[in-house]
């Protein structure tokens, strides 16, 4: 090799990324993220590749990035951010928090992890700790809402162009997670109900062997959290769900588990629960556990299905909520309904696009009625290859249970 030719090469990587600008995180009124101004839809993801896979970062940076993620965590090696960086995404890096018993010790140490990625053009976000106020089995903070309320302002003041994100547990009151929020501007939850049922103790888990602690089992469940976390962020700060890439019985030791209990979410599960956190108000959504998935797995496939549909909508899904009525007519088919179909919806291009998805264990079927679909002479049902008869300002049609359907209304009527 020509040594001049490569050292030339790597000086003008390494100018490449000292050039490029650095990413100014902010968000909006609504909790929007917004990225050097731009109102944009967070895909991301804890881990790029699988323990199984013979991948190289690179090549598993460039699949994520196909696949429309675009952000990823790091834990801040300059290599590694170039590597997120010429893939095309951003990072969020884990920067620590103060440890209250040795306030000037951590707080230099806070600084130095700041002071070391601060200016990466591939960092979107800093974090400190994760799910601190989560303690397995007890009702003590991991971590004190002190500590990140008191290192918020030195990181703010070394870094005021990142925004800062904590992701929770499922767990602990409303009040208790909103000690929280002085020492952060991204709420987030990790919820991973996709659950086979009687599993053995496990580290994160209840005594009935499941994660989340509400009465609702199913995964219907993620839209429910989605609400707690906004009662937990307020209205206008931004929320993220953290949603499953994982089998729970596949975190334990190979020669340990029990292959009848190794339940993936597939696409329709995966696609219910990144929907219905999209519908409930979620500004982003990141998935954990992939790590512990083999690549050629059908899940890791149908999670990139579910992104690239999303990605596919992000100009539509960062566009703020339309303020439409709907009416929703239930037909009999001998269930009761529970919570149905829920919804939101979006303006764009001179359509209309509806969001549903069914968080009932039943099937139903629906008659949506709403003025605003009057002005429209079609209905497509996106991703189904099916339309459906607009008549009289209304659609009919049916859904699964935990069944999603996207609406987009076009043409003049």
């Amino acid at each position: 090799m020509n040594t001049s030719v490569f050292l030339w090469g790597c000086m003008s990587l390494f100018a490449g990324v000292a050039a490029a600008a650095v990413h100014v995180t902010t968000y909006d009124d609504d909790g929007t993220i917004q990225v050097d101004g731009k109102r944009t839809l967070i895909i991301g993801t804890y881990y790029s590749t699988s323990k199984y896979s013979q991948q190289t970062r690179e090549e598993s940076l460039k699949e994520l990035a196909d696949a429309g993620f675009n952000l990823v965590l790091s834990y801040g090696k300059a290599e590694d951010l170039d590597a997120v960086h010429a893939a095309g995404l951003m990072a969020w890096v884990p920067v620590g928090t103060l440890d209250l018993n040795h306030m000037e010790e951590s707080a230099a140490k806070l600084r130095a992890a700041v002071e070391a990625v601060r200016n990466h053009p591939a960092v979107a976000f800093l974090e400190t700790v994760d799910e601190p106020a989560w303690t397995w089995k007890k009702a003590e903070a991991r971590v004190p809402a002190e500590a990140l309320v008191k290192a918020y302002p030195i990181i703010k003041e070394l870094d005021p162009h990142h925004l800062l994100y904590t992701n929770h547990a499922p767990t602990n009151l409303v009040e208790t997670l909103q000690q929280y929020n002085a020492g952060t501007d991204i709420v987030a939850v990790d919820i991973y109900p996709v659950n086979p049922g009687g599993l053995r103790e496990q580290y994160a888990l209840f005594e009935d062997g499941y994660q989340g602690d509400l009465n609702n089992i199913y995964i219907s469940q993620v839209g429910e959290y989605a609400r707690k976390m906004r009662r937990v962020a307020g209205p206008h700060r931004p929320v993220f769900m953290v949603l499953q890439a994982f089998a729970w019985e596949m975190l334990r030791e190979e020669n340990d588990r029990d292959k009848s209990k190794v339940l993936y979410p597939f696409y329709p599960e995966s696609r219910f629960m990144a929907f219905q956190s999209l519908i409930q108000g979620a500004n982003g959504i990141v998935y954990w556990g992939s790590y512990f998935t083999p690549p050629d797995s059908p899940c890791w496939s149908d999670i990139k299905r579910v992104v690239r549909e999303i990605a596919d909508l992000k100009d539509v899904l960062v566009q703020r909520k339309a303020a439409i009525s709907l009416e929703t007519r239930y037909h009999e088919l001998g269930h009761s309904v529970d919570d149905g179909v829920q919804w939101t919806a979006r303006r764009h291009d001179d359509k209309l696009y509806l969001f549903t998805c069914n968080a009932d264990k039943n099937p139903c079927k629906v008659t949506l009625s709403s003025d605003a679909f009057r002005p429209f002479s079609q209905c497509r049902v996106l991703y189904e290859d099916r339309s459906l008869e607009l008549q009289d300002g209304a659609i009919t049609d049916d859904w699964k249970p935990f069944d999603v359907h996207a609406y987009e209304f076009s043409g003049a009527r």
